[in-house]
């Protein structure tokens, strides 16, 4: 045998693979990703709590005049156990309105995932499979939707809808959710449509529709999760600035609006941190744990990141 194979064969055999732990311990499954589970543990610890809330505390005491105003938590001087987490100016119970306003929150991050990805999805698989001037509309009209001021337009669009809701104003932020997922989801399919296994596809004739959503769309579901998880994210967060600025609705109780009602009610300069700060708690759980989420469900799609040192 040639001394240079033989070589060769030594070093492979000297290198650790992917597959092997160094300790001689069986690999473990990279859905056990540190990130992804406490990500999903605060995300889903948020939603059961709220949900529990639910079923174990009166929601009504949400609404304005429903309770004794401006009362402390409990544990302070002049609060009571009958509210807990105190009340606001209006006369609304502060653990009312965040069971409320949590699940309420989600939902505008759900519909804003959800649509941006369905959009998303469809435009990037023909962006990128077909290539040529399908290629080109898609991609311009998405390099364009990238460069807009968002939140800019957002307030202006919002501003002319006389009634908003909580599913119109998810509608509204997904106007330009869609981008991002499109370019994501391009770029995968370009790189997945020069592969040996779609290219023997290709050769054994099978229909573009098997291709495109039988073969290619389960290794693209990583990256899609990833993505979904990145634009809820986004959408929260452009839902809770519309908020802010008083464009939101304002008879649903949202994490978001009671963070501007907290604001117009000059909650800072009167000392009434509860008011504004356990909505602004919540908020930093959910998306500390969207983004841990993100990462370990990018973790999980590209192997070269597992193990990365920041």
């Amino acid at each position: 045998m040639d001394p240079t194979a033989v070589t060769q064969i030594q070093e492979r055999a000297d290198q650790p693979t992917e597959a092997t732990d160094p300790a001689g311990r069986r690999p473990t499954s990279p859905w056990r990703n540190r990130k992804l589970l406490a990500g999903a543990g605060m995300v889903v610890g948020v939603l059961i709590l709220t949900l529990a809330g639910r079923l174990l505390w009166d929601t009504t005491l949400a609404r304005a005049a429903s309770s004794p105003l401006n009362l402390p938590p409990f544990w302070l001087p002049g609060g009571s156990f009958a509210h807990p987490l105190g009340t606001e100016n209006s006369g609304r119970d502060m653990l009312a309105l965040l069971v409320v306003g949590g699940p309420t929150t989600l939902q505008v991050g759900l519909v804003v995932g959800v649509t941006s990805m369905l959009v998303g999805t469809v435009l990037g698989f023909a962006a990128g499979y077909r290539g040529g001037v399908v290629d080109t509309v898609i991609r311009t009209l998405s390099d364009t939707a990238l460069t807009i001021p968002t939140l800019a337009i957002l307030v202006v669009i919002s501003a002319y809808v006389r009634q908003m809701d909580v599913t119109t104003m998810a509608l509204i932020v997904a106007l330009f959710a869609w981008a991002g997922p499109t370019r994501l989801i391009r770029a995968q399919v370009l790189s997945m449509r020069e592969q040996g296994y779609v290219r023997m596809a290709r050769l054994t004739a099978l229909p573009t529709r098997h291709i495109m959503f039988g073969e290619m769309m389960p290794n693209l579901l990583p990256y899609l999760a990833a993505s979904f998880i990145g634009a809820t994210s986004g959408g929260i967060l452009a839902a809770v600035g519309l908020e802010a600025l008083g464009l939101g609705p304002q008879r649903i109780p949202t994490l978001g609006m009671t963070v501007s009602n907290a604001i117009s009610g000059s909650a800072i300069l009167r000392g009434m941190w509860w008011w504004w700060g356990f909505p602004t708690l919540v908020l930093m759980v959910i998306f500390i744990g969207l983004f841990l989420l993100a990462i370990g469900l990018d973790e999980v799609a590209n192997p070269r990141l597992r193990g990365a040192k920041a």
